[in-house]
C-alpha cells in the first residue's frame, strides 16, 4: 500500500540540532547568571593596594559633592593622599580640611571649571600631577566630573550651550584629564583609571539624547583604552550606575534601586576587576547590586540594549519626568 504520510527524514535530525540549541542558549543564560551573583555577592575585587601603597596620590575629579566627594573620603581613608579638582574652592577647602583632620593625609585642591576647557587650567593641572609623580606618586585617577541636562528636553529644544557644556565635561574633560595621567602609570607599570558611567549609555535615552550619546562615547572610549594599557599592568574600569541620591538625579530619599553615594563607592571600590551586572563587556563594572541585577537582566532578556521596547519605556518615563518638572517650574514661577 503506498505510504500517505511519509516521514521526513530532515525531522528529527533537525528536532535534535534545535533541542540543542535551545539547551546550549539556555545554558549560557544560566552560566551567565551565576557568574552574576558571584560577582556582586562574592567575589572580591582587586585590592587597592595593588595600585599603589599608603601615601601614593590619587586624583579624583568633580570632587566636591556628591560620588566624588565619596570616593576621596573612602579613599583617604585607606590611607590615599587625595588631589581633588572641582569647581568651587570654598566646597574643595572644607573637603581637603576634613580628609586632613579625620585621616591624616596630604591633600591638593585645584579649582577648575572643566565647561571652560581653558588651556591655562590644564596647564596648571599638568604641573600639579607632575609634582605629585615626583614626590610621593601617582596611583589613582578617579574620572567622576560630569553633567546633564538641568531637565529632559528633546534633542531639538536643546540649548547650545548645554549641549556643549554636556560634551566638554564628560567627553573632553575626561580624555584632556586622563591624557595627562595615563603616561604616569604606563610608565610607573601599575595605576588604575576608575571612570563613571551611566545606564544613560548603555540604554539610548529620549530627552536626554546628548547626555546619552556622550556617556555611551566613554564606554568605547574605556574599552578601548583599557586594551592599551592592560600590558602595562594599568586598570581601567568603566563603573556603571543606575539613579544615585545626589543633585544631579534631584532624588534625596535612598532606597535598594537608588543608594547613597556612600553604598555606592563602596560597592565600586570593593569590585575593581568585576563585572558584576555588566557580564560579557570588558572593563566595565556594574557594582552596585540592585543595579548590576537590572543591568543583567534587561541585556539577557531584552535582546538588546537598544531594543524599541526598553527605549519606549526610558522615553515614557523620561517625558513624564520632565511634564512634572515644567508643571513645578510653572508652579514655582507664579509664587513669585
Amino acid at each position: 500500500m503506498e505510504n500517505l504520510n511519509p516521514i521526513d527524514p530532515w525531522a528529527a535530525p533537525l528536532t535534535q540540532v534545535a533541542a540543542f540549541i535551545g539547551l546550549l542558549w539556555i545554558s549560557i543564560k544560566i552560566f551567565s547568571f551565576w557568574r552574576m551573583i558571584a560577582s556582586l555577592f562574592i567575589l572580591p575585587g582587586k585590592s587597592l593596594s595593588t595600585f599603589g601603597k599608603r601615601g601614593t596620590w590619587a586624583i579624583v575629579t568633580g570632587a566636591s559633592d556628591g560620588l566624588g566627594k565619596e570616593y576621596a573620603l573612602q579613599l583617604a581613608s585607606k590611607g590615599f593622599s587625595i588631589f581633588l579638582v572641582s569647581r568651587t574652592q570654598s566646597k574643595l577647602d572644607a573637603l581637603a580640611s576634613e580628609l586632613e583632620s579625620k585621616y591624616k593625609v596630604q591633600t591638593k585642591t585645584l579649582a577648575m571649571d572643566f565647561s571652560a576647557n581653558k588651556d591655562a587650567d590644564y596647564s596648571k593641572l599638568q604641573s600639579t600631577v607632575k609634582s605629585l609623580d615626583t614626590s610621593s606618586g601617582v596611583s589613582i585617577l578617579i574620572n567622576n566630573v560630569g553633567l546633564s541636562h538641568s531637565i529632559p528636553v528633546p534633542f531639538t529644544l536643546t540649548t547650545d550651550q548645554e549641549m556643549r557644556d554636556i560634551i566638554t565635561i564628560n567627553c573632553t574633560a575626561t580624555l584632556r584629564v586622563t591624557a595627562l595621567v595615563a603616561p604616569i602609570l604606563q610608565k610607573q607599570k601599575r595605576g588604575l583609571i576608575l571612570t563613571m558611567a551611566s545606564f544613560g549609555g548603555v540604554f539610548p535615552t529620549p530627552l536626554l539624547a546628548t547626555y546619552s550619546g556622550s556617556k555611551a562615547f566613554l564606554q568605547q572610549w574605556s574599552t578601548a583604552l583599557a586594551s592599551e594599557l592592560a600590558p602595562y599592568n594599568v586598570t581601567v574600569q568603566l563603573v556603571q550606575s543606575h539613579l544615585v541620591t545626589s543633585a544631579m538625579s534631584k532624588i534625596k530619599r535612598s532606597s535598594a534601586l537608588v543608594p547613597t553615594p556612600r553604598t555606592f563607592v563602596k560597592a565600586a571600590l570593593s569590585k575593581i576587576g568585576r563585572s558584576g551586572g555588566a557580564q560579557g563587556v570588558m572593563a566595565t563594572s556594574t557594582p552596585y547590586w540592585a543595579h548590576g541585577i537590572m543591568h543583567w537582566a534587561i541585556t539577557t532578556f531584552t535582546g538588546g540594549t537598544s531594543n524599541p521596547v526598553v527605549v519606549g519605556i526610558n522615553k515614557r518615563m523620561h517625558e513624564d519626568i520632565r511634564k512634572r518638572a515644567l508643571k513645578k517650574a510653572e508652579r514655582d514661577a507664579k509664587k513669585q
